[in-house]
């Protein structure tokens, strides 16, 4: 296990000479550039004019060829997109003969894809064909067209440096044989000898599973897993824009946010289940499961060794490491005096959860009364309330905007440490609506009102990060 597989966030390959000036060369030379393979994604913004914007929901290629209204639309955003990959190209190379070439391919590419789409579009225009799964493939097809751009760009950046490097396309562009995950990749890295080449990666894989439609924007991550898993990777990391910290620097204060520097992949499913990008569910149970260490770096912090993430390790003193949570949560109550002693309506309840895709973040019960905490927007809280409502029509079900603020340590069974939480809440004047503390002691939830969120933050993280480091300063010293 000598190589290690790295993946780059969006914001990271934007910032291309930094890249490679932290990352991808990093003063190496001869053999010290190999041993590595490179997961990428597409280049900051691309992903959200194929598809749509992750944040605003404003339509890309998909969203305006899906919804039809205008017949030109998806055409013109197509457009954007060539022009936003040409010009994304203009920045980066100086060979013309580079440039041409990496033109070539966007052009070719978009081709294929545009060509793709007129043919639907035409069958569509019949008004007796169902296109319902074919719009699934096209998501898949559009996804893979953005990594596909910046893997190839990276590739032919760093040839231009002097390095072997080789464009490893896993987006099933141009094949028809749906193989499974595991499959492509194995084949791809038969005839690959990491000693000599760095391999630069499309972060979608065009296989059977279908990469967008399990893991939405997450696919990257799981095809980086699944390489590190199945070459025996010695180490995993991940490349971001930021050190994995305590907390939003923007909420506490960049002189106080501090890197979390270790932690485990249970830290890691809770960060996860919050939304917080450390690292998708899936992607951190493969590395989990066969021991591969993942360490998340900061691509701007180029000495820095990040935040090493492992299976086993436990802070050697109980701490709260990360405070952090769901700006934005629904609270689904569901009251029925006759639920004592009956079964049902949990399996019920989750039933409406699943067909209308709400995240739960967690859940607390009584005798009579079910609560879910949803990382979800209202409208699908009031179609799952129908759902509900329908079903049990005797029952009272309600739902109210909320924000949950959890703090998480590998270990905070420290004594006292809910009671200066719950005072250091008091202090701000922020009153709680919920709570809720596992025995496990890895998270504490707190349920607060929309608008006192960052408060809620700045105050859970002086009390138990800021305060807590500085008595063990004082301890030290004494």
């Amino acid at each position: 296990m000598s190589h290690s597989v790295e993946k780059i966030g969006g914001t990271s390959m934007a910032a291309t000479t930094t890249l490679f000036d932290n990352v991808l060369i990093a003063g190496r030379k001869g053999a010290d550039l190999y041993n590595r393979i490179f997961v990428v994604s597409a280049y900051a913004g691309m992903t959200d004019l194929l598809l749509e914007h992750k944040k605003s929901g404003d339509p890309g290629v998909y969203a305006r060829f899906v919804a039809d209204d205008d017949a030109d639309g998806w055409r013109h955003a197509m457009d954007a997109v060539r022009d936003a990959m040409k010009t994304r190209n203009a920045g980066m190379f100086v060979r013309e003969e580079s440039l041409a070439e990496a033109d070539a391919f966007v052009e070719m590419r978009i081709a294929t894809v545009a060509a793709c789409l007129e043919d639907l579009a035409r069958l569509r225009s019949h008004g007796r064909f169902c296109l319902k799964e074919q719009l699934v493939t096209v998501r898949e097809l559009l996804a893979g067209l953005g990594e596909a751009h910046s893997a190839h760009s990276t590739a032919l950046l760093l040839r231009d440096r002097g390095v072997n490097a080789a464009f490893v396309d896993l987006t099933l562009w141009d094949q028809q044989d749906m193989r499974e995950l595991d499959e492509r990749i194995l084949q791809a890295f038969a005839s690959i000898d990491l000693s000599n080449t760095l391999p630069i990666v499309t972060g979608y894989a065009g296989c059977s599973e279908g990469m967008v439609r399990l893991y939405a924007r997450g696919y990257s991550e799981m095809t980086f897993s699944r390489i590190a898993v199945l070459t025996g990777a010695r180490e995993a990391v991940i490349h971001k824009e930021f050190h994995l910290s305590s907390a939003d620097p923007r909420l506490v204060g960049t002189d106080k946010a501090r890197k979390i520097g270790r932690t485990n992949y249970d830290v890691a499913d809770q960060l996860a289940n919050l939304g917080m990008e450390a690292i998708h569910p899936g992607a951190g149970r493969g590395l989990r499961q066969t021991e591969i260490p993942l360490r998340v770096r900061n691509t701007f912090d180029r000495e820095d060794g990040g935040t090493l993430i492992c299976g086993k390790y436990v802070s050697d003193t109980p701490r709260v490491e990360i405070v952090t949570g769901v700006r934005q949560a629904q609270a689904l109550q569901f009251f029925e005096q006759d639920m004592v002693g009956v079964k049902g309506y949990d399996a019920a309840i989750l039933e409406a959860l699943t067909c209308h895709g709400a995240w739960i973040v967690s859940k607390a019960s009584n005798a009579n009364t079910i609560t879910h905490y949803l990382s979800t927007d209202a409208p699908t809280v009031k179609r799952v309330i129908a759902d509900l409502q329908g079903r049990y029509p005797d029952a009272a079900i309600s739902a109210q905007p909320v924000a949950i603020v959890s703090v998480i340590g590998s270990d905070i069974s420290r004594a006292g440490l809910l009671a200066d939480a719950l005072r250091s809440l008091a202090d701000e004047g922020v009153p709680i609506i919920a709570m809720q503390h596992q025995i496990r002691n890895v998270d504490v939830q707190f349920v607060v009102a929309v608008e006192d969120y960052d408060t809620a933050v700045g105050a859970l993280h002086r009390a138990l990060v800021e305060d807590d480091a500085a008595m063990s300063e004082d301890r030290r010293a004494a």
